[in-house]
């Protein structure tokens, strides 16, 4: 198994002056996860180089994030993310780790929705948690159609999203604009780890479903 991990490359809170970044959970759990599992795990960002981590989400570390902190194979990647445009396709998994960067740079990216269009129109998996589907809303299948139509999918909820003060801040409110693509959202009570998965599609609600997404992606990728 070959896995790309698709992480933000953006840094900064909108023009509030506060960092933001990858949510080091979304990536430390599923990285883990994954080359546990024997995959080959590859990070990319649109820029390329080091990936900016939310200075929040490095307080109060899980045995997770402790271990994928002291992987040196792991932090090397974390300093030096390929850059999105230079990764080919030889991948049979797209995983996109949240955090508020995203809301940025991936909706915008014309590498992000290439690369992840490509993958879903190759019948491969696609896979997203938190505000990682942010990078879905330009991703087209074969037909041209948003990926989410007509699918069942889940995202970081307006309802979460409110509770962290920061609707007035991001650039558009993730699960509102999702529902506008089609397809029905399904949540959890928040906080709470929800994963689901829709054939090929697997997204999770918020940082603590990062394991659950990760499992859901392992037994879609053993199917095939």
């Amino acid at each position: 198994m070959k896995i790309l991990i698709l992480v933000t490359s953006h840094a900064m809170l909108g023009d509030s002056g506060t960092r933001t970044g990858l949510w080091l959970e979304e990536l430390a759990v599923p990285y883990l996860a994954f080359t546990r599992a024997g995959a080959t795990v590859e990070l990319a960002s649109p820029l390329g180089g080091a990936v900016p981590i939310d200075p929040k989400s490095e307080q109060e570390q899980s045995a997770d994030v402790k271990a994928f902190l002291s992987d040196p194979k792991a932090m090397a990647a974390v300093k030096a993310s390929k850059k999105l445009a230079d990764v080919g396709t030889a991948y049979d998994a797209v995983f996109v780790a949240g955090g508020h960067g995203t809301m940025w740079d991936l909706p915008v990216s014309a590498d992000v929705a290439t690369v992840l269009s490509k993958a879903w129109q190759q019948h491969k998996v696609v896979a997203a948690v938190c505000h990682g589907p942010a990078a879905l809303v330009n991703v087209k299948d074969e037909k041209g159609q948003p990926i989410v139509k007509g699918r069942r999918f889940t995202a970081f909820t307006n309802e979460e999203e409110a509770a962290v003060g920061l609707t007035k801040i991001v650039p558009f409110l993730l699960e509102s604009r999702l529902v506008e693509l089609g397809g029905t959202f399904e949540r959890a009570p928040m906080w709470q780890s929800h994963a689901v998965r829709d054939g090929k599609l697997v997204t999770g609600q918020n940082p603590a479903s990062s394991r659950a997404v990760a499992e859901q992606v392992l037994t879609a990728l053993r199917e095939k």
